[in-house]
């Protein structure tokens, strides 16, 4: 990004124009870029420092004693150069079919006098355009409409609410074209898949088998600009910087699941994450036991390490060559992920998420079976079944095609191609599960 600044800067200063308009050009080049969302998250840091730096350097050029010579003429002005301004952006917005709370918006919060204004202005004077009380007057009426852009910016969001109350027609209330034309396809409900190595491959590959819409923040250009030409819904940047995340809908997705190496930018993921969307359900990778505690506490709501799942699978395998039962194992492998993660689960928010439920059941897990075309459980109702009274586990809801059975009945009988959504002990759901194979 700086490569870029500096070199189109030099480049137009190399041919015969001002380095400031080769920075605004090479402005433009970046933010069409799929490395826009990441460059203004690096560059966020420095805009207050600069900002600052440039209305000191502003307010030193300002002759006080000018403006009180002349308030009259500089207020017409400031209303002019306001009244015009507003105008000429609102009839921009109206031409590019906006609706008239847009224009309104528009229109007053672009009524000031832009910085860029001011490096003309230096021009100006360089070759005699502006002098003396012309330069000082256009100081003022400029300093003036920058100090009236917060004012400004309150009052066209009360206009612009006054007006959308109106009895308006439908062509000033939506624009000649539908507002939703105008802007970015934004997802809904979806998942974040932060990080893009081994892990977020399959994840992506999951979510795309059972039609899941999902998002992807991947740090490394190179496989953004691979997967992107594979048509992935990929972007690149840090998803430590609150832009990208933006940038993948992270306040409107469901599940986030954040899977990067760095244990540092980890907990930064996560706690933005959780920042900017409180509804959201966080799911970590993490290496080591040790790296949950944090993670819980800045607002996760699972975390998986990979040192407890690595011993898990070892000793499955072992079990498993040694011809020890699977239910066996099944329930050996549960009562050390219990253990292992039960002094931690206090510290998870106190909320569980399935679909559209929302439930706060500690020791009680949801698990969804489907059904396939040779399981002994279809053509059986759910009394056949009797999974309370034999197994402990109790069917909350069916999904069949398109219509969801919501806390089925004994006599509801079961087909090939339902989904289960069973809740219970994570034990019993074990033992119960071959009745759904």
């Amino acid at each position: 990004v700086a490569a870029v600044c500096l070199g189109v800067a030099w480049l137009t200063n190399y041919a015969g124009l001002s380095l400031a308009l080769g920075a605004f050009l090479a402005g433009l080049i970046i933010s069409e870029s799929e490395y826009s969302q990441q460059a203004l998250g690096n560059m966020l840091p420095f805009r207050d420092l600069f900002s600052s730096f440039f209305f000191v350097s502003i307010g030193m050029l300002l002759n006080l004693e000018f403006v009180f010579q002349h308030p009259l003429m500089i207020v017409m002005l400031v209303v002019i150069v306001i009244l015009g301004k507003a105008l000429v952006a609102g009839m921009a917005a109206v031409i590019l079919g906006f609706p008239l709370r847009i224009v309104i918006l528009v229109g007053l919060y672009l009524g000031q006098v832009g910085e860029f204004s001011f490096v003309l202005s230096r021009s100006g004077v360089a070759y005699g355009i502006l002098q003396g009380d012309t330069y000082q007057l256009f100081l003022a009426v400029s300093i003036l409409t920058m100090a009236l852009t917060p004012f400004m910016a309150l009052l066209a969001e009360k206009s612009a609410d006054a007006v959308s109350r109106l009895p308006l027609s439908s062509i000033l209330r939506f624009g000649f074209r539908p507002l939703e034309e105008l802007q970015k396809e934004s997802k809904k409900d979806h998942l974040v898949i932060i990080g893009f190595g081994f892990n977020g491959r399959n994840l992506a590959k999951a979510a795309n088998l059972a039609g899941i819409a999902y998002e992807i923040v991947e740090m490394n250009p190179d496989t953004v600009r691979e997967e992107k030409a594979k048509g992935q819904p990929i972007s690149y940047g840090d998803a430590t910087q609150e832009p990208v995340l933006l940038q993948a809908d992270i306040h409107n997705a469901r599940i986030a699941v954040i899977a990067i190496s760095d244990p540092a930018a980890t907990r930064r993921v996560t706690e933005l994450a959780r920042k900017l969307n409180p509804r959201l359900y966080i799911i970590v990778r993490t290496r080591y036991l040790t790296e949950m505690r944090p993670l819980y506490e800045l607002g996760a709501d699972e975390v998986i390490p990979e040192e407890m799942e690595t011993s898990v699978e070892i000793f499955t395998r072992v079990l498993n060559k040694y011809l020890v039962p699977k239910s066996e194992i099944e329930k050996f492998v549960s009562e050390v992920r219990a253990g292992g993660y039960q002094m931690l689960r206090s510290l998870s928010r106190e909320r569980a998420e399935f679909s559209d439920l929302r439930l706060n059941l500690p020791d009680l897990e949801i698990t969804v079976f489907k059904l396939p075309a040779n399981c002994s459980a279809a053509g059986k109702s759910v009394g056949e079944l009797a999974l309370r009274k034999k197994h402990g586990v109790t069917v909350v809801a069916i999904r069949r095609g398109e219509q969801m059975l919501t806390n089925p009945g004994a006599e509801t009988v079961l087909f090939p191609g339902d989904t289960l959504i069973v809740i219970g002990a994570l034990e019993k759901i074990s033992e119960a599960s071959c009745l759904f194979e």
